[in-house]
């Protein structure tokens, strides 16, 4: 990995999450094992050389708990797959999340609606999102929404218009929800204008689509993830 990486912030307003993750807690202090089901599209799957963030939180989060929680196991499922949004994860909740009873649900989603706007409707895939919170809240599980990437491809022609009213639209399914957003848009959109990082920097220049995070932005999504988990699962002070 190149020396020359940039030095990036991991501001509290947009990186923190807004509830206590109170049942990952209690799992965590209990006898075992936590699992987290880690449900979305490519960025979830992985495509190429990069590492996604699911085995990345899976090892971080191992790291953090290796001394309070020696004998805690912890594994992040990852249930991502390529070229889908709300619409075709829905089908997939009963088999991919339900069965394995999870502390936690990462679901990230969005992305895919703008990239393939020829073939998804934003607002239906909206709806699709509030219509899966709904039935994971139903069931009791605590979930946290990822909403998309900043890179070209979600900026260019009429995406970016698309790309903030998907972000809009995920914040406020999560805010009738009342579910915790990790707010991936607005800390990578930060990154780019504050701390002067180049999109040659956050994405994957071996994507011909021009849409898939590096390895070096996946890794600090994946940080700032972490951290943020940890601190919303912190016993209450």
């Amino acid at each position: 990995m190149p020396d020359n990486l940039p030095t990036v912030e991991f501001p509290a307003a947009i990186v923190d999450l807004r509830y206590s993750l109170t049942t990952f807690r209690q799992v965590l202090n209990g006898k075992g094992p936590v699992r987290i089901v880690a449900m979305g599209s490519s960025s979830t799957a992985g495509r190429a050389d990069v590492v996604p963030f699911p085995y990345r939180l899976e090892m971080y989060l191992r790291q953090r708990y290796k001394d309070t929680h020696p004998d805690i196991r912890i594994d992040v499922l990852n249930r991502g797959k390529g070229g889908e949004d709300a619409n075709e994860e829905l089908d997939r909740f009963e088999t991919d999340i339900f069965q394995d009873d999870p502390a936690l649900v990462i679901w990230q989603v969005g992305t895919n609606a703008v990239f393939h706007d020829d073939k998804y409707d934003v607002d239906v895939v909206a709806q699709n999102i509030r219509k899966g919170l709904a039935q994971l809240r139903a069931r009791g599980f605590e979930v946290l929404l990822i909403d998309p990437q900043y890179v070209t491809k979600m900026l260019w022609d009429d995406r970016a218009e698309l790309s903030d009213k998907m972000v809009r639209l995920i914040r406020a399914a999560a805010d009738e929800a009342k579910v915790n957003l990790f707010q991936r848009w607005a800390l990578m959109r930060h990154w780019h204008v504050q701390n002067k990082v180049s999109f040659e920097q956050l994405l994957d220049t071996s994507d011909p689509d021009q849409l898939h995070q590096s390895d070096w932005s996946t890794w600090q999504v994946s940080v700032a993830l972490t951290n943020a988990i940890v601190k919303a699962a912190a016993p209450m002070a």
